[in-house]
């Protein structure tokens, strides 16, 4: 066994000498397994994005309540009667305003992207008072809150970078008139800053949506107070509604999104790293071919099979994880923190994220690299281990 391990360590060190020899196709091989993991930890990292922003959004003793049967604000309803109903419900904290229950308004405006110009489906909040206290990571970042009964929004930070004319002291068209941006917010990288927030009794009479909302967002005592509060809605004949937890309410809401996405990029990491497979096949097999002579000799020489396959195997690898090493540190330079904009099919409105390349994808891409590399190399490995010493040995 010893002298086995020794034939591994002494044949792979000859194979891994060797590769200044072959630094052209060994390059090519390299950077091509680098530009699968660039692209594929690029792409996942949207996905990862989108996530990201949906959890931050979420806090667990947070509950949205909206009509039984809807799966998103945008198709959902409710009555003045039934958010006040809601807002009784045991469990809900409470503050000096009363309960901290926040009725709020959704509809949807056209406003123009800054990067392309072409129109982007932004969503339109409306929000009383106690939204503020709901969302406890709510922050004014730049100019004030707008003032109740007043033609005045404020904006997300990703809504003032990703979409036009939303700067402080600009004013947006919102049903045939002019609103001007008196405010810029955070709040704490989650769903809320791609969106614009006005005074819900105002959005009501503009778009004449009389005393009607279609979601109430409501901080409870605890995260385990939720079964009471929705025992509580879900029993009472007055109302027809579905209590969900956020955290839950979210991850419904970017279902869609990260499945297409991940899929999506899963597809392409499969169709280029075909092509990097063939690749390395070409890579080894030069390989092989420029060492027949030198692995015919030290078979010869008593070297078995198994350490020349590890060598050949080895050396792929290594050019396998260097590849996946630079694809991924490229892919954290060039995507991790880029902010972009995409469509939430479940509301059918835009919103603003941040690429996101955290370790996890990393390692999935340098993982990728080698699986890669391994394949490249076996094929190449049992040729080399199992051609005829004698046959090489002519070429002497």
């Amino acid at each position: 066994m010893f002298n086995w391990i020794r034939q591994v360590l002494a044949v792979t060190r000859f194979s891994v000498l060797s590769l200044p020899q072959r630094k052209g196709s060994s390059a090519a091989a390299m950077l091509g397994i680098a530009g699968v993991v660039a692209v594929m930890v690029g792409v996942l990292s949207i996905a990862q994005g989108v996530l990201k922003t949906m959890q931050s959004s979420a806090a667990d003793e947070n509950a949205i309540v909206l009509r039984s049967g809807s799966d998103s604000e945008m198709m959902s309803g409710l009555g003045g009667d039934d958010t006040r109903i809601i807002a009784e419900a045991p469990g809900i904290a409470r503050n000096n305003l009363g309960a901290l229950a926040s009725p709020e308004l959704f509809v949807i405006i056209n406003i123009p992207m800054r990067s392309t110009g072409t129109d982007a489906n932004v969503p339109l909040r409306g929000v009383q008072a106690q939204a503020l206290n709901v969302r406890e990571r709510f922050r004014l970042v730049e100019g004030r809150m707008f003032e109740p009964g007043l033609n005045e929004v404020v904006v997300g930070v990703g809504a003032r970078e990703q979409f036009a004319g939303l700067e402080l002291g600009s004013s947006i068209l919102v049903s045939q008139e002019m609103w001007p941006v008196v405010g810029v917010f955070e709040a704490g990288g989650g769903l809320a800053e791609s969106e614009i927030w006005v005074d819900a009794p105002v959005l009501q009479s503009s778009y004449r949506r009389g005393n009607s909302y279609q979601a109430v967002y409501v901080k409870l005592n605890t995260a385990d107070s939720f079964d009471e509060f929705k025992d509580a809605l879900t029993s009472d004949p007055r109302l027809n509604v579905k209590p969900m937890r956020e955290a839950d309410y979210y991850t419904s809401q970017s279902t869609t999104v990260t499945n297409l996405i991940t899929g999506l990029g899963t597809l392409i990491a499969f169709i280029m790293g075909l092509g990097a497979i063939f690749g390395a096949l070409n890579t080894m097999y030069t390989a092989v071919s420029s060492r027949t002579l030198e692995i015919a000799t030290l078979r010869a020489l008593g070297f078995r099979s198994g350490p020349v396959v590890i060598s050949v195997l080895s050396e792929s690898l290594l050019l396998a994880f260097a590849g996946g090493l630079i694809g991924a540190g490229l892919a954290w330079l060039a995507f991790d923190g880029f902010r972009t904009a995409t469509l939430n099919w479940a509301s059918f409105s835009a919103i603003t994220f941040s690429f996101d390349v955290n370790a996890g994808l990393l390692i999935q891409g340098i993982v990728f690299a080698m699986l890669i590399g391994l394949i490249g190399g076996l094929l190449p490995a049992v040729r080399a281990a199992g051609q005829p010493v004698a046959m090489a040995l002519r070429e002497l």
